[in-house]
This record gives C-alpha cells, sequence and structure tokens, in this order.
C-alpha cells in the first residue's frame, strides 16, 4: 500500500542532513510513496508548512551544508495541545508516516507523536555525536574536520609567535569533537566534560611544556571554561603569551564529506523500510557496519560509551 512519509529536520543543523532528507525522498519514489518536505522543523508541522516533494526542490542537495528544509527549536512541543495540532494537520494531508533527522530533543518529540499513532522513525542528525544509539551522528564526520583544519590553521600562526592556545569546541555533554580534533592534531592538552582538568592542572602542564614546544594547543569542549579568562591566567602564571579561540558555528558548515553523505544515506533508505513494515517509535543508528534499530524512548535514555580509556590513550598520544 503506498504511504505519505513526511520528512523534517529539527534542532541543531548538521552536514548531511539534506543528503538524508535527498535519500528518503528518492527511496520513497522508487517504493510507490509520496513523499512530503517539512519545512522549520516541528514549527512547519504546526504551521502546515509541508509541500510535497518535488524533483525540484532536491536537485542538487545532497553536497550541500545545513538543512534545506531549515529548522526551528519549539519547546512549545512538549505541550499536547500543540502536538494535538500537529497531528491534525497530518491527518488532514493524509500524511501517516514522518522521518525526524536530529538529536535527542528531536528524538522525545518524534516518540511523543508515534503515541499519537503518527508512525514516527528518529535518524541522527547532529555534529555533537552524543546520541548513543549509533556509533557516529550525521554531521560529526564534517564537523571534526572542520575542527582538525582550524586547529591545524591556528597552530601555524601559533609557532610564528610562541603561544599557547585556548581552543573551545563544540559538544555540549559530549567530548568526542574535542577528544577526536585533540588526536588528529597532536593537541598538547585535553579537557573534556568526561575527564576535566582544573586550571591549575592545564597551568601546570603549560609550564613543564613551554621551554620544548614553540606553540601548546589547549583543546576543550564548550560551556567548561570562560576560555578568555582562562587564556589569561595561563599567560600570568606561565609567562607565555596565551590566546582563546571559540570555533564556534564554522563546526555546522560546510560540505559534508563522503562518510557523512552515505551515512545520511543508508540510514533514510532503510527508515523507509522501516516505515513499509508499520513500525513506529524508533530511532536508526550504525553499529560497526549494520543499521540497528532502538526503541525511540529507549535510545535517548541510553548513556554514551565510557570514554575514560580513550581519553586516557589519546592524552598518552598527544
Amino acid at each position: 500500500m503506498s504511504k505519505k512519509i513526511a520528512i523534517l529536520t529539527s534542532g541543531g543543523d548538521s552536514q548531511g542532513m539534506n543528503a538524508a532528507v535527498v535519500a528518503a525522498v528518492k527511496s520513497s519514489w522508487a517504493k510507490g510513496h509520496k513523499p512530503y518536505l517539512v519545512y522549520e522543523g516541528y514549527k512547519g508541522l504546526i504551521e502546515n508548512k509541508i509541500v510535497e516533494a518535488k524533483p525540484e526542490l532536491i536537485n542538487g542537495m545532497i553536497s550541500r551544508g545545513g538543512t534545506f528544509l531549515g529548522s526551528a527549536r519549539l519547546p512549545e512541543f512538549a505541550e499536547l495541545k500543540v502536538r494535538q495540532k500537529a497531528v491534525k494537520v497530518l491527518e488532514k494531508i493524509g500524511i501517516d508516516s514522518l522521518i525526524v533527522i536530529g538529536g535527542d530533543g528531536s528524538y522525545m518529540g518524534a516518540a511523543k507523536l508515534a503515541e499519537m499513532g503518527i508512525n514516527t522513525v528518529g535518524l541522527p542528525g547532529t555534529i555533537d555525536n552524543d546520541i548513543a544509539s549509533t556509533d557516529w551522528t550525521i554531521g560529526f564526520d564534517t564537523s571534526l574536520g572542520v575542527v582538525v583544519d582550524s586547529i591545524d590553521k591556528i597552530r601555524d600562526t601559533s609557532e610564528s609567535h610562541r603561544r599557547a592556545m585556548v581552543i573551545e569546541v563544540m559538544g555540549r555533554y559530549c567530548g568526542d569533537l574535542a577528544i577526536y580534533g585533540a588526536l588528529s592534531t597532536g593537541a598538547e592538552i585535553l579537557s573534556v566534560p568526561e575527564s576535566k582538568l582544573s586550571e591549575e592542572q592545564i597551568i601546570k602542564k603549560v609550564n613543564e611544556l613551554k621551554d620544548s614546544k614553540r606553540s601548546l594547543m589547549i583543546v576543550v569542549t564548550e560551556h567548561m571554561y570562560d576560555v578568555n579568562k582562562l587564556a589569561k591566567k595561563i599567560q600570568e602564571k606561565t609567562g607565555v603569551e596565551s590566546r582563546a579561540h571559540v570555533l564556534g558555528y564554522t563546526q555546522r558548515g560546510g560540505i559534508p564529506t563522503p562518510k557523512d553523505r552515505i551515512l545520511a544515506s543508508l540510514l533514510a533508505e532503510e527508515a523507509v523500510n522501516r516505515i513499509e513494515k508499520n513500525e513506529k517509535g524508533i530511532c536508526l543508528g550504525m553499529i560497526g557496519e549494520e543499521i540497528k534499530s532502538f526503541d525511540i524512548l529507549e535510545a535517548v535514555k541510553m548513556k554514551n560509551p565510557d570514554r575514560t580509556d580513550l581519553i586516557k590513550r589519546v592524552r598518552k598520544l598527544i
């Protein structure tokens, strides 16, 4: 039986979201279903910003960063009356299936819609890599490339001026961008939520290294320090000229890597397969080389893998 399948992106954007949308649309067409595009995330559901997918709407989008559908945070979606409005909009069009591409907050919205009878499937779209039901999230690989490229460039200028640089990367409560970024660039000091260093520990390490290094890269996850104050303190306590650099939203931009495009495409195609089987309230992830399905509420509760051993290994290598 032909289905009407809506696709939306929600929460913070990530590179590869567009590839997932394109694959979901093409897979739907190939299987005889009718795909719809929802603009502006969950907000677009309640405002009926929904159009039937056409080739001209997705042409060339696989290689673009961000999300051409747009995204908007909508805390009000937690309210039943708001979700009821969204369900009515979908029912009026005849849509009973929804693919949601986003992070854990987006997953919660999808789970609530599943409880109301909408056939929902979640796909992990976030640069933070903080969804435990998949090894890598859509956008993480591209964002990591931005982090590595940025640190390499900061290293170049820091070598010229003999500086220590405190570099803040995104990740919220997950240190993966910082961990893998530090490992890939040979950063001297790493501090992440899973293993936070005190300011005194960082300063001690700088003092230990300052005579043998022209530049020192100190990579930290966001929201852990006031990086400008930390850089000033490092300079005062060590005598090493120090600066802070917040990578910020550059980490969300850029052309998605082949890895992110492939991951997004394979997960999106499988989402359509699961919808055909009338599975709902699930999310998909790539574990090793295999696509796995999880109850979406259980996935939100899952803890990220313990990075203690990895962090120890990385600190030995840098």
